[in-house]
Order: structure tokens, then C-alpha cells, then sequence
């Protein structure tokens, strides 16, 4: 009896571990998905190296309790998978967020952003934000900006310094 609670214990540190260590974490309601539908979202999470897995809600609380995240337990009923990711923010809010929108089965339920608690609002925003590489291309533009109205303005100047010569 107590190697099951012992096994119990490691499974609950370990997602305890998963809620540190995430900048990310998603919990969805994938009740009414079929087969091929997870399989495609697994595969889709995998691709962007996300974890997704399913835990048990008590061994869920008490992990999110130890990781000092308790306002997580209220997401924490029925059937619910956790998805975990360790390096990009937005990544698993994205992905679930378009997937919600194709397969209405699907709810995100709430999130653990950087170590704070997001309501499903606050996920969805989120998922709505440009990618990186977006982000990174709006940036450049905002930079070129003033350079190249620079260039066009001595370009003006010298187009009209050349009609004044002529």
C-alpha cells in the first residue's frame, strides 16, 4: 500500500516541478474530442515542444498547491489535460486557442502565465498576440521608419534642387 503512495507523491512533485519550471501552462476541457482530434493537437503541441498530459485532478490540486498556484484548483474539475511548456510563452495559448476555434469540444479552461494565475480571457488574449517573428518584423519597420522618410525627404531635396538647376 505505500509504494502506491509513494508513486502517488512523485506523480504529484512532478507536476508540481512542470508548474515551476513552465513559463506556460494551459489546462483544457478536451471532453467530447474524438480520437484523431487528441492525436492531432498531441501532435501539433509536440511539434512547438509542448508537453500535454492528463493527471488526475487530485494529484493536480496538491501539485498546484505545493507550486503555491491554489487558484488553479478551481479549473481543476472533470476531465483535463495540462499542457506545459518550458520555453515559449504564447505558444500553447495559440495553439489550443486555434485548435478551441476549429473543434468547439475543446475549452481552455484557465492558465499559468510566468508564475501568475490567467483567466480564460487572459489566455485568449494571449493567443492573439502576434508570433515572435511578427513581433520582430514590426519592430524592424518601426526602425526603418524614420530612416527611410529621411531618404526620401533628401531624395525630395535633391529632385527639386535639380529642377531649380535645369
Amino acid at each position: 500500500m505505500s509504494s502506491v503512495i509513494e508513486a502517488k507523491k512523485q506523480v504529484v512533485e512532478e507536476i508540481a516541478e512542470k508548474l515551476k519550471a513552465s513559463v506556460s501552462t494551459v489546462v483544457v476541457d478536451y471532453r467530447g474530442l474524438t480520437v484523431a482530434e487528441v492525436t492531432e493537437l498531441r501532435k501539433q503541441l509536440r511539434e512547438a515542444g509542448i508537453e500535454f498530459k492528463v493527471y488526475k485532478n487530485t494529484m493536480a490540486r496538491r501539485a498546484a498547491e505545493a507550486a503555491g498556484l491554489e487558484g488553479l484548483n478551481a479549473a481543476l474539475t472533470g476531465p483535463n489535460a495540462i499542457a506545459f511548456s518550458s520555453e515559449d510563452v504564447v505558444a500553447p495559448a495559440k495553439i489550443l486557442n486555434d485548435f478551441a476555434k476549429k473543434n468547439e469540444a475543446l475549452e481552455i479552461k484557465a492558465g499559468v502565465i510566468e508564475g501568475n494565475i490567467a483567466t480564460v480571457e487572459e489566455v485568449k488574449a494571449l493567443a492573439e498576440l502576434p508570433s515572435r517573428e511578427g513581433l520582430l518584423s514590426m519592430l524592424l519597420s518601426v526602425l526603418q521608419a524614420p530612416i527611410r522618410n529621411l531618404a526620401l525627404a533628401a531624395k525630395a531635396v535633391a529632385d527639386q534642387k535639380e529642377e531649380q538647376g535645369a
